[in-house]
């Protein structure tokens, strides 16, 4: 549907589906990512669409302040502009913002919650994906898999190759999880599954939860120096932001293993980059401080790093379930139900 056409609806014309009309902040690719087939058919039927030019900067206030015109509804994702005060003044009609990621905090704003716009989000999507990513990454650490890659993809001799650190089984393994989120507890379920005796570090996680977890509640400095594998699962806040430095990453014992699907921020770049050229500690990386990460960046080179390109929760199950999830919340709010995955202000604190 074109942004000409996008105002009519099969419920009335624009005046009788003003107050269901749904903007869609997203470019086509991301689009067809989240709402494949049936599922877009589905948007549709709930209210009159606003689309974006195809090539439209959504990071531009000014072009979404253009989406938002008339829109009682936005769907978002990555790479949109805030709900900021200016856009805010040229959406009046804007009541709620539902997210096909996590993290809101890009696009809520004070004064979007000022205003009564409603939150909402689909982080729950994502969690299986990114846990399973994570315990794919865990193995690969604990066999060296990376290291053997490197090596012959590298052109050294067979018998060198060979020669690679110890490797280890999950099966009786201390891993450290930093953060029981949602990726978090996904990344837990599937460890213990496979063996792994797994200790958590979250100052929100209570002793019930850690019994129904099935985990056992640790300082930080006790997680490092006591786990074979550590896995982030935290999110940015000021008391997270570079919480593994130097000192913390000294804890770890020699051939200590490190994983982050969570955020680059939770790590300080420099400490680890010395940390992984010492050859000391592994590590399996899936975000990075700077984004692309360059061609010419020192992690690139190292045999003792796995590296993928911030794709833990790319998967199209996660994707779609996104789009499911988003969808049901449309349509309890279009209904006057309660949302499941609403966010209110006083969860920001707590959200990376």
């Amino acid at each position: 549907m074109s942004q000409a056409n996008a105002g009519q609806s099969d419920h009335g014309g624009p005046a009788a589906g003003a107050a269901r009309t749904i903007a869609v902040a997203a470019p086509p690719a991301l689009r067809s990512l989240f709402f494949p087939g049936t599922l877009w058919k589905e948007l549709t039927s709930l209210g009159p669409l606003r689309l974006p030019p195809d090539r439209a900067d959504l990071a531009d206030p000014t072009v979404l302040a253009t989406l938002l015109r008339d829109a009682a509804i936005v769907v978002t994702s990555w790479g949109c502009a805030p709900l900021s005060a200016p856009v805010l003044a040229a959406a009046p009609r804007l009541r709620l913002l539902a997210h096909t990621g996590a993290s809101v905090r890009p696009y809520a704003t004070p004064a979007s919650f000022a205003r009564r716009v409603r939150v909402t989000q689909a982080g729950d999507a994502m969690a299986y994906a990114v846990g399973e990513q994570a315990l794919g990454l865990t193995l690969a650490l604990l066999h060296r898999v990376h290291r053997f890659d490197h090596a012959l993809r590298t052109g050294v001799e067979w018998a060198t190759a060979k020669a690679a650190p110890p490797r280890r089984e999950l099966r009786g393994s201390v891993v450290g999880v930093v953060g029981a989120s949602r990726t978090g507890r996904a990344y837990v379920g599937l460890v213990r599954a496979l063996g792994g005796h797994v200790v958590v570090c979250d100052p929100f996680l209570t002793g019930a939860d850690a019994d129904a977890l099935g985990v056992r509640r640790v300082s930080l400095d006790e997680l490092l120096a006591g786990s074979t594998v550590v896995s982030l699962h935290a999110p940015v806040l000021p008391g997270t932001t570079g919480m593994i430095g130097a000192r913390e990453l000294a804890l770890m014992p020699d051939g200590g293993l490190l994983v982050n699907t969570a955020r680059s921020a939770l790590v300080a770049g420099d400490a680890l980059l010395a940390a992984l050229r010492s050859g000391r500690i592994d590590a399996a990386l899936d975000v990075f401080d700077e984004e692309p990460l360059p061609v010419d960046h020192p992690l690139r080179r190292l045999p003792n790093v796995l590296l993928t390109p911030h794709e833990a929760a790319g998967t199209v199950g996660s994707r779609r379930r996104a789009g499911e999830i988003v969808l049901a919340e449309l349509r309890r709010f279009l209904a006057g139900e309660p949302l499941r995955h609403e966010v209110l202000s006083q969860d920001l604190a707590r959200l990376g």
